[in-house]
């Protein structure tokens, strides 16, 4: 799933192409996309694009008349773009079969896929700040600017403190839930943890003031050093490779392989369609931490420590 390194250097890559363009049309090919009736998505065609801004994990757009087009990737959608090279205006977009809906601007088409079978990517056409506050989860913004309205406070160790102990869980699930951070998923989670040499499954109020401390700074660093790394990546071309799955994360999808660190074999939890990896020496004392899959089955055989994997 896109997170808050990958949203931002969309939603700088989209400045570049469609603010201050004009939305011609919008051509929607999935039925599960379109989560709203009213306004209908007829309505924004020949307006322009005023703004962008991030929500969560979400991409805004907002138009003319203080309409909001609002996108979430979720794990397998991404964006495309293709410039116009002939400026005629009554140029459709053609959807291939692995596009759910394209964007036809005056200057180009946005079109966006989503891998699998399964639809979840959303689209929502929603008016006015209100509209806006619907879909907002609620959770602390980590750099955003400022909005029209003022926004949310920024991030700082006080305001992540507050967030993180308002309920007791582990970390993993505390800085992955959109209700207290925004933006942060699966992939970045593991490298802030990794960063910070904290355990994943850890209560968040059990966590010592200096833990707390390491772990506001590694976020603040993971994140703004994936968007320094994204941006460089990408250059002035559109963002093609969005994925969980990067060349030089430390620990995330790269079970089996050596800790940069400490050489360790960096180890996994999975579940359901998701796995935590982490280093068991650096962040777990030399434990294992039980794969509920593979520990039933195990059960005796089980592993406890990473000296045990020979």
């Amino acid at each position: 799933m896109p997170e808050y390194p990958d949203i931002v250097v969309y939603l700088e890559a989209l400045e570049k192409r469609i603010l201050g363009r004009t939305l011609e049309r919008v051509d929607i090919a999935s039925p599960f996309l379109l989560r709203t009736a009213v306004p209908p998505i007829s309505s924004v065609s020949g307006m322009k694009v005023v703004e962008l801004r991030r929500l969560g994990k979400r991409i805004c757009f907002c138009l003319e008349e203080d309409y909001w087009i609002v996108l979430h990737l979720m794990i397998a959608g991404r964006l495309h773009w293709k410039d116009r090279l002939v400026p005629d205006k009554s140029t459709q977009a053609k959807l291939s079969r692995r596009d759910l809906a394209a964007f036809q601007f005056d200057n180009g088409t946005l079109s966006l896929t989503e891998a699998g079978t399964k639809r979840r990517a959303s689209l929502h056409l929603v008016e006015g700040e209100a509209g806006l506050r619907n879909l907002d989860p609620g959770g602390l913004e980590l750099f955003q600017k400022p909005d029209r309205k003022g926004g949310p406070d920024r991030m700082n160790v006080e305001t992540f403190t507050a967030a993180l102990k308002s309920e007791n869980h582990t970390l993993k699930r505390a800085l992955t839930d959109p209700r207290l951070f925004s933006g942060i998923g699966n992939a970045y989670s593991d490298e802030i943890f990794f960063a910070a040499q904290l355990s994943p499954i850890k209560l968040t109020q059990k966590l010592t003031d200096e833990e707390i401390e390491r772990l506001y700074l590694a976020t603040c660093a993971t994140l703004t050093g994936w968007v320094e790394r994204l941006r460089t990546e990408t250059g002035d071309r559109f963002p093609e490779k969005v994925t969980a799955f990067r060349e030089g994360m430390a620990v995330h999808g790269r079970y089996r392989q050596p800790c940069p660190r400490c050489g360790a074999k960096i180890q996994r939890i999975r579940y359901a369609t998701n796995e935590t990896n982490y280093c068991p020496m650096c962040q777990t004392g030399g434990k294992l931490l039980a794969d509920r899959a593979l520990s039933r089955i195990l059960r005796e055989d089980w592993p406890r420590t990473a000296e045990e994997l020979g």
